[in-house]
Parts: structure tokens; C-alpha cells; sequence
């Protein structure tokens, strides 16, 4: 039996994420209750009544996986041993070299190295840090003097989601959209008290959340990008910004404030995640964590958010009564949305999608229908939460006239939302310790469970015991009623452009098997679940709409000498280690690549990339490795470069502006600061061919 490999780092979280990050990111959720204590069917108790192997295979999707997925077979003939790179684990083998095409690249090790660790004959630069002027007017970043006024027209803080759009007429130009997560006050300001922060302090982490709009051009020898600043399309949304309610939702008693009593007006956007860009051309920001930012949370009206009872962390209810549910209970029913904003027309008002579901957003990425309806995937990055699909009942127009455009604009306001249900077809077999069924494969099928219909006269619930409105603004409640399935922290949620196969990434649940809580099931195979899985499902007739699809485990994370993980059937001797996946994204070859956070085999977070099609079928290869305490966010494969954001670099316990953890991006005696880096081939030639 080979070794596991051993741990590099000394972090006494054992590699995975800091009691910082926790504290700052998303308000030590893990180190709460479970919010969802319903007692709908879990998925280990719908197993009991599964199909049997037999009357599964009637079904049509399963035909549909089976046939289009095939399963990874044995290559013949083990490569030239080679050098493994500075930092290598014990025990790790590099993945072979030539791999599947847009993978042909030498794996990085696991290491834990302050740097972006990028392939041998790959280059790298920061196309754009936390500060950096974009806006006209902007001043310098200046880390000892900073102001709200100056961060209102920088780039924000903790970068997340990204994407690039084409710019008409512009040579070598693309515009670059970026998500910021949140703050983290103690790595931003020197001498922060938590306890007291000021003022401007505050008004600072304000304007360094929300979205950034930056132009960027392309070096034309390389991949290499910088960012045009003082653009006419650059553009920052903060939590000051203005913001509209649309859908079935907007208007809703639910949504008033005493700031807004139409309800349809929002100041801000917060905790924004992964998202999604659209066929038509704009982008989706899912809100994820925002329960984190309001204080009084017994005053809610419903428990399945998290709300504190007391203050929060960074105690912004001190300086704005919104932010406190005593004085104002509906405020963050105005959060947990789908933002869809329009990049290239700087003066519009961003818009959120009520008829998407209120709830922590990871992502949303839509795919369209044969008659040209968009599909939006969404998951709830909570434990024992759900995923979820968006059916819009209007089609998308074709075009660039500014009546499409329009018209385009009001698709995420109309159509079904839906709550997945899924069932596993080998009940009894499942023991918590990730050992594969009979068959060789976790898999099954599942039903999409509608939730509400929204039309251009108004919501239906389908929900028994629940209007409308309540279904949009407590989709998690609406979830528990109908017996959806509860899953391991089901973050974004990824189409492929090339197959319409569907991938959720499950980050992990260290929780589950643990006291009360439910144990494994065949989705969610093993108990203690610390590396997380991926899933793959097929809607049946490969239609976006049908209300049912088969499932099958892609990936089950971790150490591949561990008989308890899964790639696919891939031989795990020649993949790389994976731990914690989060963002997923496809190149142009239909690989699917993978961002981690919260590694936890002792070495940083990285990029990786894995073959979904053929006989390379889970051939999972570590492209790059983010420095210490970053996580690696918002990936982007073109043909000609890589993006990440480097998100929170040096969030490690005990670290602070004065005792910095790292000094990336820009060497020591410099304020460590968020990024976005763009990787690319030195030759200048296509990425991984």
C-alpha cells in the first residue's frame, strides 16, 4: 500500500483555511450550528427507496451518461521518471507531461512557497492589484493614507469572480469584470482594533467591497495584460452604490425599509462570490455570505440565514442603522441575490434577480435551450444546503441592437425556479469511507422540484404553506419544505459549452457523519468529508429544461495514494493531489479546471485542470499554486492565457499589516495586497498544447 503523502505545511489548521479567513470571510460559519435542521429526506435516507440498478438503466438519462461520459481507461506504458520540482511532497509524481490536449504542460508540485507557481516555460505578471487607480480622478494607492473617496475609484478588495469580454474596436482590448468578496481590516489598516474600528475605516471596507469594471490590453507578443485606467467603461460598484430589485419579489413587504419603502431600491452589494457571463453579454455576481454583516440577527425573521444575534464582526451597525435587524429586520432580506450587471453601459442601474432565489450564491452560470431560453445553475454554499436551476419562460434575441439588448435584460426576470432532489442506485452499499459501489461508479438520477413560476402577471408558489414572495426571499426554507437534498457545501456550478454536462463542485463537510448530523450517502461518500467531491449530471434528452437528470461522481478530492478518492476511474499514480475544489471553469478544449480553498493536504491552494472526454478521462494536472494564506479564485482559460485572482494573500492567524505573513505581491516592506494574475506561455503560444 503506498504512503500518503505527508504534510508540508505547519499551520496548525492543518493546511485548510485560517480562524482569519473564518472570522472575515464568512463570519465563522463552519464553527456554527448547521443552519439547515429541517427534517426533510437527506439524500442517505432517500437511498433506502432508490430504483434498483436495473430500472435505473430504463431511464434515458442514465443513457445519456453512460454513453456520451465513457469511463477512463488504463494508458499503457509508465513515462520517463523526471525531476520532481523544488518543494515536491514525498511520495508525488509528476503527471505525464504530454496529457490531454490544452494540458500538455509539466504538473506543479504541492508546495508551500510565497509566490505564484507557474509550469516550466510559463510567465506570469499581476495585471491588477487591490488600490490600483481605475476610475478618473483616483489618487495613487497609498496603504499609510487611504480614504474612502480614493477607494471608491480603485480596485476593489479580494478579488473573486472574474470575467473578460470582447471590446469592439479596440484592438487587443477586453473588458475585465471583477468580483470583491469582502475585507479583511486587519491585513488593510495599521494598528486596527476590531473591537473599535473608526469611522473611516469602514467607510474604506465599503467602497473596497462590490464590483470592479476595468478595461484591460493585451500585449501582443504574449498573454500579458494591464489595465487602462481613467476608461470610459471603467466603472465601481460598492456598497454605497445604487442597486434595483426586479422580479417577482421587487416591491414585496419583505423588501421595505424605512430607507426604501418601494422596496425595489438597494444601497450596496455584499459578499459577492463566484458568478457568471452571460450569452447576451452581461455578467451575474452571486451574493454570498451576507449574513455576516448585520447585527441583531434574533430580530429575523427566519433562522436559515445565520444571522448573529449580537454584533457583528467588523460592527458596521454602528455606523449605519441598516446594517442592524433591531432597527431595520427587512435589510437583509435585500441581500443573497443574482446581480446582473451591464458592463459596457456604465451609466445602467445593476439589477437584482429576485426570481433567482434568495440565498448564499456561490454562482450562477447560465446555458441556453435549443429554442434559446437561458438555464441558470446556482448553488448554496452553506452545509446540508442545496443546489438549484433558474428556467427562463422568454427567449433570448440575437444581435447587437440596442432593442435585444434590452430585451436581454429582462430574462432572469421571468420562468421557474427549481430545487434538486437526487437519489443514489447502490442502497446499502455506502459505508462512509468512500469505497466504490459494485458497479465502479457513485451515480444515479434526480428530479428538479419547482419551487415558484414567475410570469409577466405575477408569482405562483408551488411551494404548499408558502406565497410567492416567501419562496424568493426564503428559497432556503422554500428548499426544506419540498425535500430537497442536502449536500456538501455545493458551490459554483459549471455547464459544459461543448457537452451541456453539468459540474457542481462540493467543497466539503468536515461535519458530516458527526454527532446528529446525517452521515454518507452516495453522493457525498465519505464521512469527515475534508477534501470534497464533484459532480456530473446530464439532464435527460440533454435538454436544460427537463425536469430530471443522472448523476455520477467525477472527482472525490484528496490524496491520490487514498483508496478513498476517485478521478474518474483515471489511474491515480499519474494525477495530481487535490483538496477543497471551489471555482470551475472550462477552456476551450472542454477541460474542466479547478480553483481550491482551503487545501487540506498541507500545501497551498492552486489551479488545476482535468479531462472530462476520451481516454485521458480524469487526468487531473496542478497548474499553479497561489501564495501563503491566498486561496485561487475567478478562473479564466482562453486559448492564449490563464487568469486567477489571488484572493486574501497572508490571511494567516496571528498576521497583520505590522507582521505580515507574506509580502506577495510586491516583496518585503510592502503591504501585501489582492490580485489578479495573468499566466501565459513565454514562446507565446497556446496554453497546455
Amino acid at each position: 500500500m503506498r504512503k500518503l503523502l505527508p504534510l508540508l505545511s505547519t499551520n496548525p489548521h492543518g493546511g485548510g483555511r485560517s480562524a482569519l479567513t473564518c472570522r472575515y470571510r464568512c463570519g465563522d460559519a463552519c464553527f456554527h450550528e448547521v443552519p439547515n435542521t429541517s427534517d426533510n429526506e437527506y439524500v442517505g435516507d432517500v437511498i433506502a427507496g432508490a430504483l434498483s440498478r436495473r430500472s435505473m438503466m430504463r431511464a434515458a438519462a442514465v443513457v445519456t451518461v453512460a454513453t456520451a461520459a465513457g469511463t477512463g481507461v488504463a494508458l499503457g506504458g509508465a513515462p520517463a521518471a523526471e525531476a520532481a520540482p523544488a518543494g515536491a511532497a514525498a511520495g508525488w509524481k509528476p503527471a505525464r507531461p504530454d496529457g490531454a490536449r490544452g494540458l500538455r504542460f509539466d504538473a506543479v508540485a504541492p508546495n508551500n512557497d510565497d509566490q505564484v507557481t507557474v509550469p516550466a516555460g510559463y510567465s506570469q505578471n499581476v495585471v491588477i492589484r487591490w488600490g490600483e487607480p481605475i476610475l478618473r480622478g483616483a489618487p495613487k494607492f497609498d496603504s499609510e493614507n487611504q480614504t474612502a473617496a480614493a477607494q471608491a475609484g480603485q480596485f476593489g478588495y479580494n478579488n473573486d469572480f472574474l470575467s473578460l469580454l470582447p471590446l469592439r474596436g479596440e484592438y487587443g482590448r477586453q473588458v475585465l469584470v471583477a468580483n470583491h468578496e469582502y475585507t479583511d481590516e486587519v491585513l488593510m489598516f495599521k494598528g486596527y482594533d476590531p473591537a473599535a474600528p473608526t469611522r473611516e475605516q469602514v467607510e474604506i471596507a465599503w467602497a473596497a467591497h462590490g464590483l470592479s469594471v476595468v478595461v484591460v490590453q493585451e500585449e501582443h507578443r504574449s498573454g500579458k495584460l494591464t489595465p487602462v485606467t481613467r476608461h470610459p467603461l471603467n466603472r465601481r460598484l460598492h456598497t454605497s452604490s445604487e442597486f434595483e430589485l426586479t422580479g417577482p419579489a421587487a416591491g414585496s413587504k419583505l423588501v421595505q425599509t424605512s430607507v426604501d419603502p418601494s422596496g425595489t431600491k438597494v444601497f450596496g452589494t455584499l459578499n459577492n462570490c463566484a458568478g457568471g457571463t452571460t450569452p447576451w453579454g452581461s455578467t451575474l455576481h452571486g451574493e454570498e455570505n451576507f449574513n455576516q454583516y448585520f447585527a441583531n440577527g434574533s430580530s429575523a425573521t427566519d433562522k436559515r440565514y445565520g444571522m448573529a444575534a449580537g454584533a457583528t464582526e467588523r460592527k458596521w451597525e454602528r455606523f449605519d442603522k441598516r446594517f442592524d435587524l433591531a432597527q431595520e429586520p427587512n435589510e437583509a432580506h435585500r441581500f443573497g441575490w443574482v446581480v446582473e450587471l451591464d458592463p459596457y453601459d456604465p451609466e445602467s442601474t445593476p439589477r437584482k434577480r429576485t426570481a433567482l432565489g434568495r440565498f448564499k450564491h456561490e454562482a450562477a452560470q447560465p446555458r441556453l435551450t435549443e429554442d434559446g431560453r437561458p438555464v441558470v445553475y446556482m448553488g448554496d454554499d452553506e452545509r446540508f444546503d442545496y443546489f438549484y436551476k433558474f428556467v427562463s419562460s422568454k427567449r433570448m434575441k440575437k444581435g447587437g441592437s440596442r432593442a435585444a439588448r434590452e430585451h436581454n435584460l429582462t430574462l432572469l426576470d421571468e420562468g421557474t425556479l427549481y430545487v434538486a432532489k437526487i437519489t443514489g442506485d447502490s442502497p446499502g452499499e455506502i459505508d462512509g469511507t468512500g469505497k466504490l459501489p459494485k458497479d465502479g461508479e457513485f451515480d444515479g438520477s434526480g428530479v428538479w422540484i419547482p419551487l415558484a413560476t414567475a410570469g409577466p402577471d405575477g408569482a405562483v408558489s408551488h411551494v404548499p404553506g408558502m406565497t410567492a414572495e416567501e419562496v424568493y426571499v426564503f428559497t432556503r426554507l422554500a428548499g426544506d419544505k419540498v425535500g430537497a437534498t442536502k449536500m456538501d457545501r455545493p458551490e459554483d456550478v459549471e455547464p459544459s459549452p461543448r457537452t451541456g454536462r453539468v459540474y457542481v463542485a462540493l467543497t466539503n463537510n468536515s461535519n458530516r457523519g458527526k454527532g446528529t448530523n446525517p452521515g454518507a450517502d452516495e453522493a457525498n461518500p465519505r464521512n469527515l468529508n475534508k477534501h470534497g467531491q464533484i459532480l456530473e449530471l446530464a439532464e435527460h434528452w440533454d435538454d436544460p429544461a427537463s425536469d430530471g437528470f443522472a448523476w455520477r461522481l467525477f472527482l472525490v478530492a484528496g490524496d491520490p495514494n487514498d483508496p478513498a478518492t476517485y478521478f474518474a476511474g483515471f489511474p491515480k499514480d499519474k494525477v495530481s493531489p487535490i483538496s477543497c475544489p471551489d471555482n470551475v471553469a472550462f477552456d476551450p478544449h472542454g477541460n474542466l479546471w479547478i480553483s481550491t480553498d482551503g487545501n487540506q493536504l498541507g500545501s497551498h491552494d492552486g489551479l488545476f485542470g482535468v479531462a472530462t472526454r476520451g481516454e485521458r478521462r480524469g487526468e487531473l494536472k496542478q497548474f499553479l499554486t497561489v501564495p501563503t494564506g491566498a486561496e485561487t479564485c475567478g478562473p479564466i482559460i482562453q486559448d492564449r492565457r490563464v487568469l486567477v485572482s489571488v484572493q486574501h494573500p497572508g490571511e494567516i492567524d496571528g498576521a497583520s499589516v505590522e507582521k505580515p505573513a507574506s509580502v506577495w505581491p510586491d516583496g518585503p516592506g510592502k503591504i501585501v495586497r489582492p490580485s489578479v494574475v495573468a499566466v501565459y506561455r513565454t514562446d507565446g503560444r497556446d496554453i497546455g498544447v
